[in-house]
């Protein structure tokens, strides 16, 4: 059924401002959602598992030896297995989030809790979007100590670079890095795009100079006096302190859309000394990396957050761009040359037709007359 010229020209105008406001959320949606969604997410809830790196160094001091008769005892090919579990805690909003982090090192070849080497629980209030600790001071906390009831300790400590995520979006570029063991931050480096199980990501490494863990935090186990034979070096029952140091090299591969961390390593060697330069007796030395069951989750968790990301920023802009564009057009036809609804052309006067049935004389032409100036007055 044809359209009247009123409906044709109403449904144009319609179609015209529907088109319109498609075209304009074509556009807006990727510039307002996206900022919306380029932000870590507040249901974090990761389990890492790095295991030591086969063919490479696994040490560990047996601590009963530092009290035990003989010389300190260093064992070798021990099994390592780093543990963290990761959560969002309050205070978290749109804007900034809390994340706790607590870590723990076991030699799984002592059962118990006699194979625990290490425990940690690390916060930092982050911004969602940069992954960079807010200016709060303080902005976190590390509790490495337990109290007489075993609960943690922890200590304010102000952290000043990334951790746990990445900026989104990660640029090839060096970014500061914070280090809970020597708490404070250094320079993580770009070194190359790769890939890993066929995803895109970029490998940043960070080198830890050593750094004397006693005049961090004053533990028992930082700095320590036993005789030079206990330590196995010349003097006999001399007492000799020596203090622990700590150095790390440490890789991430990042993917750079979503800030997500896939995979981690770490080359850490702490060993006592009293100087920074010249090791004398190993505390811990190996290589971390994450399983591949932890990397096989991060990557999945990367794509999620990758495909929110494609869904908002690509495919809904394009989908409402060409239906707007197919709306504004079809209206603009038909505001432009629908017709008048009564098949003539836009702005012609057509004169009705004598019906041929209507018989000839002076009541005739009458009554064609008055048809047609009815038809006059019915469009104009």
């Amino acid at each position: 059924m044809a359209l009247g010229a009123g409906t044709r020209r109403t449904v144009a105008c319609l179609l015209v401002g529907l088109g319109t406001l498609l075209i304009v959320a074509a556009l807006l949606v990727p510039t307002y959602a996206l900022g919306q969604l380029a932000k870590t997410p507040l249901d974090l809830e990761i389990t890492t598992v790095a295991d030591n790196a086969p063919n490479a160094p696994s040490e560990v001091i047996d601590a009963k030896s530092l009290t035990g008769n003989g010389p300190a005892k260093v064992e070798s090919n021990v099994h390592l297995i780093s543990q963290r579990y990761l959560t969002v805690e309050d205070p978290s909003d749109k804007n900034q989030m809390t994340i706790q982090a607590g870590q723990t090192l076991r030699n799984i070849d002592v059962q118990g809790d006699t194979g625990l080497l290490s425990a940690t629980i690390d916060r930092v209030t982050i911004d969602r979007k940069s992954g960079m600790p807010i200016d709060d001071d303080p902005n976190g906390s590390i509790a490495v100590d337990t109290d007489s009831n075993g609960n943690s300790v922890a200590d304010p400590v102000q952290h000043d670079g990334l951790q746990y995520r990445f900026p989104i979006p990660t640029k090839k570029q060096t970014y500061p890095y914070f280090d809970i063991n020597v708490r404070k931050s250094s320079d993580m480096k770009f070194v190359e795009q790769t890939e890993i199980n066929d995803l895109k990501v970029y490998h940043f490494q960070q080198t830890i100079p050593a750094t004397d863990l006693s005049k961090i935090v004053s533990a028992v186990a930082n700095q320590v006096t036993l005789p030079a034979a206990k330590w196995g070096v010349p003097g006999g029952q001399n007492s000799i302190t020596m203090d622990r140091f700590y150095t790390n090299t440490r890789d991430v591969w990042v993917e750079p859309q979503t800030g997500t961390i896939i995979k981690g390593s770490e080359q850490i060697h702490m060993f006592y000394a009293q100087s920074a330069d010249k090791p004398q007796v190993t505390a811990l030395k190996t290589t971390l990396v994450f399983d591949d069951n932890t990397v096989n989750s991060q990557i999945a968790i990367a794509k999620q957050n990758m495909d929110k990301l494609s869904l908002y920023g690509r495919t809904i802009p394009l989908i409402l761009g060409i239906v707007g564009v197919i709306a504004l057009i079809v209206g603009l036809v038909m505001g432009l040359f629908g017709g008048n609804g009564n098949g003539a052309k836009p702005g012609r006067l057509v004169k009705p037709k004598r019906p041929k049935s209507q018989p000839d004389g002076p009541d005739a032409d009458a009554d064609f007359e008055r048809t047609t100036q009815q038809f006059r007055a019915r469009d104009f």
